[in-house]
């Protein structure tokens, strides 16, 4: 309990530490302000990772165990560490969503060692620099680094590790838990998305179309929750599309450090390929190419794997960009006439990590939530993430949960102790 207490008596110190640097205040919801002078992605991701340290700072004192009287005996159950947790982490939020496993994890009294992302090391491994300085105990946080297929394979299979914790694609989700049955390992698994966007006949289009454009192309559409296909009810899908082409032709691309600068290039050229040839397989099968669907041209762009904000009309799901996870600033939109068939549609995936719906109706609200296959639904917002509740996916979008009292529970083991009396 005394090293439990002095890990999140140092979460709190770290969480005040990595405030010190001053930082512009958080923005307003997309959908409420002008496109311009978005925040760098970069300086949210370091103030969300200090959030969530605050969070389970304060989480790990809750970690009470239950005293259970009967008429013979009494039962004390207790929570403890599940042991030293490996943590591989993607590129695209390199230091949030390594504090999303790092601070439960040391709020339960564990250990872990972390494998930052070979593409994108640098900032996750300051981060545990950063914890390692907050005044950890030797050995609590640890970092190593090289190619998943060794380091990552090894933190799997080596039996020191009780806990994996993985964000990254779904087919790398497969291999780790086929290799971290061979000693029963806990395994949680946030992997692949393919999130829909349900926009119902009374919704509010502008405010549709804000949320949809948001979702779709920030990060230059490399999150795992961004809206991959959009499906609009047949009386206003004309509105809704002009109104999303409209804010997809505003938005600025270049350096994204820069504030008058909305969109900056994508990670790499094998993202960029991926996306233009999830576009070209879309028009080839007959999508109509509304907007974007080429990279920008100009010596401004020669630096750097640019792409246009693109928008698809007169999709279907013959398409690879409404079947795969493309994780490019692509924006397909397909039209349907029921409510029970956007449903129908939108579960028509083997993802099932986030779904949104628009819509001022409560019933209808209720009633798409209620039969959508995925782990966080938006109703009437862009972003299923709380920090305070679950986030994970259904089907092959992952298992287990992050966030909340969810994933300090992740790293904790239950024992039950019996006195008889």
């Amino acid at each position: 309990m005394t090293i439990k207490r002095s890990l999140c008596t140092n979460l709190i110190c770290l969480s005040t530490e990595s405030r010190l640097s001053p930082c512009p205040a958080k923005p307003r919801s997309f959908a409420t302000r002008p496109t311009r002078n978005l925040w760098p992605r970069s300086l949210w991701d370091r103030a969300s990772s200090a959030d969530v340290l605050d969070f389970y700072a304060e989480e790990g004192k809750r970690n009470f165990g239950e005293w259970i009287a009967g008429p013979h005996s009494r039962s004390i159950v207790l929570r403890q560490p599940v042991g030293v947790a490996a943590l591989i982490t993607p590129w695209n939020f390199p230091v949030d969503l390594l504090a999303w496993k790092v601070a439960p994890c040391l709020a339960a009294g564990g250990t872990f060692v972390a494998k930052p992302p070979s593409k994108a090391p640098l900032a996750a491994t300051e981060f545990v620099r950063a914890v390692c300085d907050a005044g950890l105990p030797p050995g609590a946080a640890n970092v190593v680094h090289g190619p998943g297929g060794e380091v990552g394979a090894e933190l799997v299979e080596n039996p020191i590790s009780r806990k994996i914790a993985f964000t990254g694609e779904t087919e790398t989700g497969r291999w780790i838990m086929a290799h971290a049955a061979a000693h029963i390992k806990r395994v949680s698994l946030e992997l692949g998305g393919q999130s829909p966007f349900i926009v119902c006949p009374d919704a509010d289009l502008e405010a549709a179309a804000a949320a949809a454009a948001q979702r779709a192309f920030s990060n230059m559409g490399q999150i795992c929750i961004s809206v991959n296909r959009i499906y609009v009810a047949q009386e206003v899908a004309e509105p809704f599309t002009e109104e999303l082409v409209r804010r997809a032709e505003r938005l600025k691309i270049g350096d994204g450090m820069l504030p008058d600068v909305d969109l900056g290039p994508m990670f790499s050229r094998a993202q960029r390929e991926r996306t233009k040839e999830h576009v070209a397989d879309a028009l080839g099968k007959g999508a109509e190419l509304l907007s974007g669907g080429s990279e920008p041209e100009g010596e401004a762009y020669l630096k750097g794997y640019f792409f246009r904000p693109t928008v698809l009309g007169e999709a279907d799901h013959s398409m690879r960009v409404m079947r795969e996870e493309t994780f490019g600033p692509v924006a397909p939109i397909m039209r349907f006439k029921t409510l029970e068939e956007a449903v129908a549609l939108a579960n028509d995936s083997e993802y099932g990590l986030a779904a949104y719906v628009f819509t001022k109706d409560l019933k209808t609200a209720l009633r798409a939530a209620e039969g959508l296959e995925a782990g966080g639904i938006g109703i009437n917002v862009n972003n299923v993430v709380d920090l305070q509740a679950p986030f994970g996916g259904w089907k092959e979008s992952g298992l287990g949960r992050e966030l909340g009292h969810y994933g300090l529970e992740a790293y904790l083991e239950t024992k039950h102790i019996r006195l008889g009396l």
